[in-house]
């Protein structure tokens, strides 16, 4: 897993909406990178739900969050739908696959997918927060909500 204190590994990937999105487009803001496995599963769509349905409480922190997931962009397109999700950006680390997954140390090459990791970068760029869940175990967002308020 990549190390608190690291320059954040440059990214773009397409969003579900088939919108280019570079990670450099949010410097100045903190940005929450919401790693899940897959969509269309119970944990997953829990954690995609939760950053659309506090994405307010995000921006009041200067933080943009971002779920990401080795899933195509029409997955995610149709998953975004059927979540109701209409302001989170949900990107598709598709192709090459994992590929962000890997520069931030957290794909699971055995199964082909991304831990369930939240890693904080802050306006710097620079990674302040990484932490890896349990693959079927809901994320602790009061913990990152407590971090971004300190």
């Amino acid at each position: 897993m990549i190390e608190i204190g690291t320059r954040a590994p440059d990214f773009t990937l397409k969003d579900q909406n088939g919108n280019t999105i570079e990670s450099s487009a949010f410097t100045g803001r903190r940005v929450l990178l919401s790693f899940h496995p897959l969509a269309w599963t119970p944990v997953c769509s829990d954690q995609m739900r939760f950053l659309e349905e506090n994405r307010h409480r995000f921006a009041d922190l200067n933080t943009v969050p971002l779920g990401i997931s080795v899933d195509s962009v029409p997955c995610k397109k149709a998953w975004a739908r059927s979540l109701g999700i209409t302001e989170t950006i949900l990107l598709a680390d598709f192709w090459p696959h994992g590929e962000t997954a890997k520069s931030y140390g957290i794909f699971r090459d055995k199964d082909g997918v991304s831990e369930r990791s939240h890693i904080i970068i802050n306006e710097k760029q620079e990674v302040t927060f990484a932490r890896v869940y349990p693959i079927s175990q809901f994320p602790d967002f009061e913990e990152i909500v407590k971090f971004l308020e300190g």
